[in-house]
């Protein structure tokens, strides 16, 4: 692999897959794992470990020259940016790795973190976080970053097309609605006895309502209207209004008050003082 030490093999086909060849163990009474694949079970010494890891530095580096930047050399730290294949609308989600050496890296693993991302939901960013732990021990005694930042990209761009499906999952359920709702303006609503009788108590109780207001408001403007006598005496304009209209109107009355200078020697009678009066001969004339 690129990046590995000349004095390193280099891993198998094997290796990089699912099944390895048995290697010898290290660690008696802890957790065991591969030294690396030397042979005999000789340990790396620190300068094959130091030197295998800045070979991968200056192997990333040529790989990724836009997204690569070194934080420090001791420990070697460095971080990785991300980016998914554009997707629909060129929309992408973009992650940033940080990953640290360890001592005996490769045969630990490095630490790693996500410290920024872009568009990424919480448990995407949880989903990549497994992959590489997962990916980081299935690699253990090889170098790996360019392995584990692979599978990062490859899980990004299953993300973009899962952004991509659920969109137009919610596209064709938005029409499903739409499609739904036009169907009930036309077709209404089936009429079932049930909802017949709930519709009939409701309209039968906003048309008792509606009587019971129109009555209050009959007796109330009853109570409120006022005779002419009454009005008269409210207003006493009301004698010449009709002579003041006409006036406005353009139209001039003349009143012969002579007629009315012997008003005052005529014998009249209130009907009502008159013991003849009786109103019901009047209506039956």
């Amino acid at each position: 692999m690129k990046g590995t030490s000349p004095k390193s093999p280099k891993p198998s086909t094997a290796e990089r897959g699912g099944a390895r060849p048995a290697q010898p163990l290290c660690g008696a009474g802890r957790r065991r794992r591969a030294c690396g694949g030397r042979a005999g079970g000789r340990r790396r010494a620190m300068t094959d470990y130091s030197e295998e890891q800045r070979n991968e530095v200056e192997a990333l580096q040529s790989i990724y020259p836009d997204s690569f930047t070194v934080l420090s050399e001791k420990p070697t730290t460095f971080t990785i940016t991300v980016t998914s294949e554009a997707g629909e609308n060129d929309e992408t989600v973009q992650t940033t790795l940080k990953f640290t050496y360890r001592e005996k890296y490769p045969d630990e693993t490095p630490l790693y973190e996500i410290v920024s991302q872009e568009n990424l939901e919480d448990n995407d960013v949880t989903d990549i976080i497994k992959l590489l732990e997962q990916q980081a021990e299935e690699n253990l005694g090889m170098v790996m970053i360019f392995t584990l930042v692979s599978a990062v990209q490859e899980k990004l761009n299953e993300i973009v097309d899962q952004i991509k499906t659920r969109r137009e999952e919610e596209k064709k359920q938005k029409e499903r609605e739409a499609e739904e709702e036009e169907k009930q303006r036309f077709h209404g609503t089936p009429v079932t006895i049930e909802n017949f009788l709930n519709w009939k108590a409701k309209f039968d109780a906003e048309l008792l309502e509606i009587k019971r207001k129109k009555m209050k408001e009959d007796e109330q403007a009853g109570k409120n209207k006022l005779s002419g006598k009454q009005l008269f005496e409210m207003d006493h304009n009301l004698d010449t209004s009709d002579i003041q209209f006409l006036e406005e109107a353009g139209n001039s009355v003349e009143v012969d008050e002579s007629l009315f200078q012997e008003m005052d020697d005529l014998e009249l009678e209130d009907e009502e003082d008159d013991p003849d009066y009786n109103p019901v001969n009047l209506d039956s004339d």
